[in-house]
Parts: C-alpha cells; structure tokens; sequence
C-alpha cells in the first residue's frame, strides 16, 4: 500500500483553557450563592451554566494534553488523537441538555413569579460579563483551529451573553420590578444555547461515526484520482476524518497494466499529491490491482 502522511497543525495553548478554568470556577460558585440569596432563577441558571462549562472546560484541557502528549503505540495505533472530538462531542450535549432543563424550570416560574434581590443579581451579573469576557478572550485564537477549543469558546461566549441578559434583566427589576423577566430572560437563553450547541454536537458526531466530510464530493476525488495515467479503477474507497485536521482516503485501485512496484510507488506519489493539493487530504491508503475478480464500485456494502 502507498501512504501519505502531511502535518500543519496550528500550537494551542492549553495555559489559557487552564486559566479559564480558574476563572469560571471562581464566577460559579458566586453566581450559585448569589442567585439563592437573592431568588433569581436566571442567576442560578447562569451558574449551573458556568458549572457545566468548567466541568466541560476539564473535559477540554484533558483532552487537549492527550492529544498533544500521548503518541501512538501497538495498542493504540492512532494514539489520543480523538480524544478532542470526544469532549467536543460532550461538551455539546451537556449543553444542551442543561438548556433543555432551564428551559422547563422558567416555563414553570411563569406561572409563579418571585419578588427577587436586584442589587445581587446586577453586581454578580456584571462581574460574569468581565470574568467570561477575559476568557473568550484567551481561547479565541485557539478556537479558530481546534473543534475542541471552539466547543469551550461556545461554552464561554455563550455564559458572556447569558450574563449580559441577566444584567439587563436586574435593572428592569430593580427600576420597574419587572420580576417575570427573570424566567423570559431564562428560557430565550436556553433556546439560544441548543441553537448554538447543535452544529459542533453534529459536526463531532459525523467524525466520530466516520462519515466523509461534508465539503468534500466522493465522486469528484474518485475522478481526479482516476486521472493518474495508468490507473483503470478506482473502487472500494473510504473517506473519514480522525480529528479536525487529519484527513484519511483509502481505495482498491486497478492499473491498466501488470506495473512494477517502482512505477506504483511513483503513480502513489502523483496520487498523494493530487489528494493533498485539491482536497486537502493529508493520509492516503491505496492497494494494488491487477485484473482482479471484485466489485468495482466506489461504495462496496462490507
């Protein structure tokens, strides 16, 4: 088999998700006892919010030092390199599912609003927009580049807003006693969170389940690889993503011919290239074939 093996990942900086794990977990537990002191649901959702996020920003630092430290060994050939889908795939889904639960409970507040402690809930509100604000701040540039890292970004950008609305939300009820704003304000957060939560959850779920990727048309690279002079076929192709950046192609191809192994190995470079430079497919898998008696179809059933 001909491989191909290209690597241009982008440094991230696991100091900064470790600060803002610091960071949210100090917010946390002030906007918990805040919001109990003072009755509001839309404070204690943002704190329940924050938990979550520092116990998925965990789950992301984790990962992030698997991913970077752990090589592959005869046990585990690919070695951690999943590792960062996986936390991106739950960070997602514990999102969403505490959205779906603050949800339920400002749909039960509206039937029994609560006179609430303003004063408490705007200074713990402002302090949430600082503390988060910081923290999107640090992860932003790594979030361009790693699922992992734009999952924790989601988590932090969305607590930032979520504290803009509940500081919002504390000066209508302290200068127009506006208490059922507490649960409006809880529910759009909650519907806006699922929304922002759901193409990262489907997006690592795909990798995960090795689907090929959504940019890329399997019948457009089988084409261009068919191209290569001397190739007759091209069959039995898989496409998947190991993580965000490593690409794999891996096919059955016939030659016209009853080739040398030299001249394979130089058809499996004119191949790697064309994969690489057009789809940006970075490993490459091709096996051999000579008037052999099999399904030449692109999908085979397995």
């Amino acid at each position: 088999m001909g491989n191909n093996h290209s690597h241009h990942h982008p440094k991230l900086s696991g100091k900064n998700l470790l600060l803002s794990i610091i960071l949210n977990s100090i917010i946390t537990i002030a906007q918990l006892i805040g919001g109990f002191v003072s009755g509001s649901l839309a404070l204690i959702s943002d704190a329940v919010h924050n938990f979550s996020d520092v116990i998925s920003l965990i789950i992301s630092y984790g990962a992030h030092v698997l991913s970077n430290k752990k090589k592959q060994t005869a046990s585990s050939t690919f070695g951690y390199k999943r590792a960062e889908i996986v936390a991106a795939f739950i960070n997602a889904l514990s999102l969403i599912i505490i959205a779906v639960f603050l949800g339920f409970e400002a749909v039960k507040r509206f039937y029994n609003p609560q006179e609430i402690e303003s004063n408490i809930v705007i200074w713990l509100a402002i302090l949430g927009i600082a503390v988060n604000g910081f923290s999107v701040l640090l992860l932003k540039n790594d979030a361009k580049h790693n699922l992992n890292m734009q999952s924790a970004y989601l988590h932090l950008f969305t607590d930032m807003l979520t504290s803009v609305a509940v500081l919002i939300g504390g000066l209508l009820m302290k200068f127009y006693e506006i208490y059922w704003i507490d649960a409006f304000l809880t529910l759009i957060i909650s519907i806006y969170l699922m929304y922002l939560s759901w193409n990262i959850l489907i997006t690592s779920l795909k990798i995960l389940m090795l689907f090929a990727p959504s940019h890329l048309n399997i019948e457009e690279v089988v084409a261009e690889v068919s191209k290569v002079v001397g190739i007759k076929n091209v069959h039995h192709v898989h496409i998947w993503q190991l993580n965000d950046h490593d690409c794999h192609f891996e096919a059955h191809i016939e030659f016209s011919e009853d080739i040398k192994l030299s001249e394979f190995d130089f058809i499996c470079e004119h191949v790697e290239t064309v994969l690489f430079d057009k789809f940006h497919i970075n490993h490459c898998n091709l096996q051999p074939e000579f008037s052999r008696n099999d399904s030449k179809e692109i999908i085979i059933q397995d």
